[in-house]
């Protein structure tokens, strides 16, 4: 009857030796490795803030994660010829071993675009009132970067499939068959295929970039992210108009912003022909002189229109920016409409009747008409 407690308590102290011998190796690689991580990155990170660049404290930054699952698969490679493990066992942890370090590998390439992305967005402020040449370069440099993190996924899912014996044919036939399976996924996803080549030659035509304004489906508002497949356009009232990227390739749109920021308004005022126009002209300039809106750049006030009743009196003013040409413009038409009404009323449109009877016809329209009596007196027969 004591044999049998013996052997339990000597199987339980086996047991434990194996996980001792098997678990405590890992757990203090894994431990080693992150403190090593800690270390390298605080230190990294001081000498980052004590520099005026962008690119060391963006590579601090999005490099942390991706190198901290780095260290822990180096820190285990090291320990598995120490560990006394089936070989069957060893084989699937290095198997396992080798495909993190495939992933961790297009992580670390992935984190790399967000460093590029970073920098350039430093050197190119998109904040200032001209920044074409900076919404041109943060066009190119995001819709790129979203191609080239999609194509980095693609080769190291790939790559992973082809690192497994049991299923690597499965990773060279999605190299080997691209042309085929490029034709069966053109079939049957048209529609977000041409939305990727759209993103292509939106990059390399940029018949749109970020902040530009437009006018898409009759709603004007500006560009505000440009996804892989479509485009999100903040309207003037905080809506967004979500349009595919194909749109802007296959159909007409107006960009107000395509080569530089400023832009001209004009403002139609409607008013009497007896209007004193160089009157109107001369107090449109006194009011673009006393804004800031107004860029000093252009201006002009002609009739472009007569019609029966009144003349169309166009304001040009130009302005900075597209925001700004919007204000100025309401602000003239508001100045303009309280001049007329302050200084000129019966310049104001207004619809005239002219009444007109032949002399006879009152004549003869007196003779019929009864005599009015007096006040108190009253009339017989």
């Amino acid at each position: 009857m004591t044999e049998l407690p013996q052997k339990i308590a000597e199987e339980a102290l086996d047991i434990w030796q194996i996980l001792l011998s098997t678990v405590v190796p890992f757990v203090a690689a894994v431990v080693v490795a992150l403190l090593v991580h800690y270390l390298v990155f605080l230190v990294a990170g001081k000498m980052a803030s004590r520099t005026t660049g962008i690119a060391d404290n963006a590579l601090v930054r999005h490099a942390r994660s991706p190198a901290r699952l780095l260290f822990v698969l180096l820190a285990i490679f090291p320990v598995l010829p120490m560990v006394d493990l089936p070989e069957g066992a060893l084989a699937t942890i290095k198997q396992v071993l080798t495909m993190g370090m495939t992933a961790t590998v297009g992580w670390l390439a992935v984190a790399f675009t967000g460093v590029i992305q970073d920098v350039v967005a430093a050197k190119h402020d998109i904040t200032q009132a001209d920044n074409l040449t900076a919404r041109q370069i943060h066009t190119r440099v995001r819709v790129l970067r979203r191609l080239l993190v999609a194509a980095i996924v693609t080769v190291t899912a790939c790559l992973i499939l082809m690192s497994i014996p049991s299923i690597r044919q499965i990773g060279i036939t999605l190299f080997a068959s691209a042309g085929i399976a490029g034709l069966v996924a053109g079939m049957a996803a048209r529609p977000a295929l041409s939305n990727l080549i759209a993103g292509v030659q939106l990059a390399l035509t940029e018949p749109i970039r970020l902040d530009d304004v437009v006018i898409v489906e009759g709603e004007w508002g500006w560009i505000e992210e440009i996804r892989p497949t479509y485009v999100v356009v903040r309207i003037w009232d905080l809506r967004r108009l979500i349009v595919p990227l194909s749109y802007f390739i296959e159909h007409p749109f107006q960009n107000w912003t395509r080569k530089t920021a400023d832009i001209l308004g004009t403002v139609f005022v409607y008013v009497d022909y007896t209007v004193p126009v160089d009157a109107v002209r001369e107090e449109l300039h006194r009011i673009l002189e006393s804004t800031d809106l107004w860029d000093k750049k252009v201006w002009n006030l002609q009739v472009t229109k007569s019609a029966e009743q009144t003349l169309e009196l166009r304001a040009l003013m130009s302005a900075p920016t597209s925001g700004k040409a919007w204000d100025l413009r309401c602000h003239v038409r508001e100045e303009l409409v309280k001049y007329l009404q302050r200084e000129y009323p019966h310049a104001l449109p207004t619809v005239r009747a002219e009444i007109r009877q032949r002399h006879e016809e009152l004549a003869a329209s007196q003779e019929r008409r009864p005599p009015v009596p007096s006040a108190g007196l009253s009339v017989r027969d």
